[in-house]
């Protein structure tokens, strides 16, 4: 069954879980897959490299062409499958295992500038005195103002031991601070949690992790220990693009029957034809011991509100849509990603490979979220001031090649075709006004509409009107997958008046 979690290589906007396997060529194979080899393409292919080589104007390396066809290639199916040189495979599984090179800051956008919005403890950053809510101006005397927040984390990681000098703007202070800091490989705790008032609890992921089920489970256990008698959880998967899917089964697992189904898979692969339990093996099959075993029984039935956004996407959207199946939680916030394909990694070299997407997955009610997401039960915006920042967010249903819907492809046009902005000009000047929301923070209007939902008070829903999650792209049994003789029945936490 171990082989079973191997062969699904599910991974999560550009994290990875599964054994690589290698492609191998044979020189004189006639046949792929039992399909003839297209011949002539083929001679053209090397047609071309032929003319490239004797006419460009310069001089084009061997390796470089080829590397570029293979990428070409690959990245023209969709927009998730992609060859992975030397540097992006290092990258992806510093990734996928929670850590990387570099100062240890978490960060965001504001005002064109990387804003620290915490740094982690016990990194260089943090040693060095770096404070949540300073500016970085300037990474190694370059400004970075105007910069993708991807390319100027590029630019803080590097090799260890390595020194980065970071320019700081700090509210309080006249000049800018300048810290040369020395990196370290940094271990991501990809979990947070805290009581958010008594009788109330919140937990965040921030990304799926190898170690987040395990971190999740000693993060529960130690709220019940501070609190014993909680009321309310909150799951926060906002802005959580997904990662290792054994993650999102586990954390699934945690709040649901054991053998419950979680998620299913299809594809042209009989390998990718599978269906997934809340059980060790699918969620933790290399650990000696379950790291689910020893959390608190009220775990199961404590009322649960799961926030998500836009953001949200595959292993986060696995979470929200097994919990909404069953009706284990409310989910509460705005439309999801929509990205529900499975990336499989197919090793090339020691040090490169091909991401490659093999199979659609689907919700324990065989719903398909590809390029449609997850509805809300409760629609609520990201402020008081409203959603309309919301609108300004890509999902999958924005990107070209992407996957159709193949459950639901009515749903997928209504969703890729959004409300049309009458205003763009307003909404522009709304996203350079808005900050950051910190989540957890007292400032967080969504938290706090959910902790509402526990308490049956008033919660501010979105001027949009929620859908009812049978109207999500559901096939028209009602009836849940079971694992043994039943499944156990699920209630659904208490509804806001």
């Amino acid at each position: 069954m171990g082989n079973k979690v191997k062969s699904i290589g599910l991974i999560g906007l550009g994290m990875v879980a599964g054994v690589a396997a290698s492609f191998q060529f044979s020189a004189i194979a006639q046949k792929v897959g039992g399909a003839p080899l297209p011949l002539e393409e083929l001679r053209q292919l090397s047609d071309v490299f032929g003319l490239i080589k004797s006419d460009y104007v310069e001089n084009v390396d061997d390796k470089k062409l080829l590397t570029e066809a293979i990428s070409g290639m690959v990245s023209s199916l969709d927009p998730h499958s992609v060859y992975l040189d030397k540097k992006a495979f290092r990258e992806m599984r510093e990734t996928v295992a929670g850590r990387f090179v570099g100062i240890g800051v978490e960060v965001g956008l504001e005002d064109g500038y990387i804003k620290v919005v915490s740094p982690i403890e016990d990194t260089p950053a943090f040693k060095a005195g770096i404070k949540a809510g300073d500016l970085i101006t300037r990474i190694d005397g370059t400004l970075i103002k105007g910069m993708s927040l991807d390319e100027s984390v590029k630019k803080m990681r590097g090799e260890p031991h390595s020194k980065v000098s970071v320019t700081i703007s700090r509210k309080d202070e006249d000049k800018p601070l300048v810290f040369n800091i020395t990196r370290e490989e940094i271990r991501v705790q990809s979990v947070k949690a805290k009581i958010i008032e008594p009788g109330y609890a919140w937990v965040r992921i921030s990304q799926f992790q190898e170690p987040t089920v395990e971190d999740m489970a000693k993060k529960i256990t130690a709220l019940y220990q501070q609190d014993p008698h909680i009321k309310g959880l909150v799951l926060d998967l906002r802005n959580d693009p997904g990662g290792v899917v054994p993650g999102a089964i586990g954390v699934s697992a945690a709040f649901l029957p054991r053998d419950t189904v979680i998620v299913s898979t299809n594809g042209q692969l009989p390998t990718s034809k599978e269906t997934f339990y809340g059980r060790q093996e699918f969620y933790a099959p290399r650990a000696k011991n379950d790291p689910l075993a020893k959390l608190p029984a009220a775990l199961k039935e404590v009322p649960m509100v799961v926030l998500v956004n836009a953001g949200s996407a595959s292993a986060s959207e696995i979470v929200a849509g097994a919990l909404q199946d069953y009706k284990r939680a409310t989910i509460m916030g705005a439309q999801t990603f929509g990205k529900g394909s499975v990336q499989t990694l197919r090793q090339l070299t020691a040090d490169t490979a091909v991401k490659l997407t093999t199979a659609r997955y689907y919700t324990p009610k065989n719903r398909a979220i590809q390029a449609r997401g997850i509805t809300p039960d409760l629609l609520v915006d990201e402020t008081a001031e409203g959603g309309d920042l919301d609108r300004l967010r890509v999902r999958e249903a924005d990107l070209q090649r992407h996957l159709g819907n193949d459950k639901d492809p009515d749903g997928e046009a209504k969703a890729a075709a959004r409300d049309v902005l009458e205003d763009e000009q307003r909404l522009a000047a709304a996203a350079k006004k808005s900050k950051p929301v910190e989540f957890g923070s007292k400032e967080d209007f969504q938290l706090a509409q959910a902790i509402n939902h526990f308490k049956g008070l008033p919660v501010l829903l979105s001027k949009a009107e929620a859908k009812p999650a049978s109207d999500v792209g559901e096939t028209k049994s009602d009836s849940l997958p079971k694992a043994g003789d039943k499944q156990p029945a699920l209630q659904p936490p208490v509804k806001s008046k």
